[in-house]
């Protein structure tokens, strides 16, 4: 099935406005959805939309409010919603650019990919990414999707344009207060030193396919498991316990040396490495 644009409009920068559609970059297919059942019976459990002291209530009865005070709404209706004005629901407008480094990985929320329209807004769409690339530059608008107005980065992302939305200022709590404890004394040079050797030693490209999500494929295994009418235990392997905190440097560098000497334990499966693990067990 062909992706579906969540999101057209014009991407606009100065007097060129060029048509573009926005595809979610990230998808669910790959997580492991479940539905609650009524044990007894085995029929799926549903949702209802019910008031107190009145019951179940049609979806057309439903309304908008705002909690002014306690138990206190204004109710807004979905017309007055959709007469909102803003000029952000069909353009987004390059209105600042900025140092691709500048901008803090708290304030990405979310991934998509920004794509010309048609054939006949590529060349417009190649000028603005080539531009963002050879000036190192990030471009930020302001977009409305599924009823929000979000602040945007547009970036370029290979042979595309790359849209991330990002948190507003007002969103992000104040990391001073959950660092507060810690103390703000250095690390020991020595300790230092070991944990950068292996901080180095273990450094390489990134690739996400050299990780696994360990905890959706064990639950793919139980359901088999469950379907094939066999016991659902599953062991749970515990990794070793961390030591209790201390300033016992001793154990923290020799931690670190065995480490960095190749004993730093399981390293992350490559799907080949699942894959043909999985078919040792099967022929054995």
């Amino acid at each position: 099935m062909a992706a579906r644009a969540m999101w057209k409009g014009q991407l606009r920068l100065s007097l060129v406005s060029i048509p573009v559609e926005l595809f979610s970059a990230t998808r669910s297919g790959a997580a492991i959805s479940f539905r609650q059942i009524h044990k007894p019976s085995g029929k799926p459990i549903h949702y209802e939309k019910v008031v107190e002291g009145i019951g179940p209530v049609d979806v057309d009865d439903i309304v908008k409010g705002y909690e002014y005070e306690d138990d206190k709404y204004v109710l807004l209706e979905p017309e007055e919603v959709d007469s909102i004005k803003l000029e952000t629901k069909k353009t987004l407008e390059l209105v600042q650019f900025v140092e691709v480094g500048d901008i803090s990985p708290l304030d990405f929320d979310k991934p998509y990919y920004l794509v010309p329209a048609d054939e006949l807004a590529e060349d417009a769409y190649r000028v603005v990414r080539d531009a963002l690339r050879k000036s190192n530059k990030v471009g930020l608008g302001q977009l409305t999707l599924r009823g929000r107005e979000y602040l945007a980065a547009v970036k370029p992302c290979g042979d595309g344009l790359l849209l991330e939305t990002l948190r507003y200022a007002d969103e992000l709590r104040k990391a001073d207060p959950m660092f507060s404890e810690i103390s703000g004394k250095k690390a020991e040079k020595e300790l230092l030193d070991v944990a950068t050797a292996l901080i180095e030693k273990k450094t390489a490209p990134f690739d996400a396919d050299a990780f696994k999500d360990n905890y959706a494929a064990a639950l793919k295994e139980l359901v088999k498991r469950k379907m094939k009418g066999k016991s659902a235990r599953v062991a749970v392997e515990e990794g070793e316990r961390p030591q209790k905190r201390g300033d016992n440097v001793v154990d923290l560098m020799a931690a670190l040396k065995k480490s960095l000497e190749g004993g730093e334990g399981k390293k992350p499966q490559t799907k080949a490495q699942s894959s043909s693990r999985r078919g040792r067990r099967k022929s054995a």
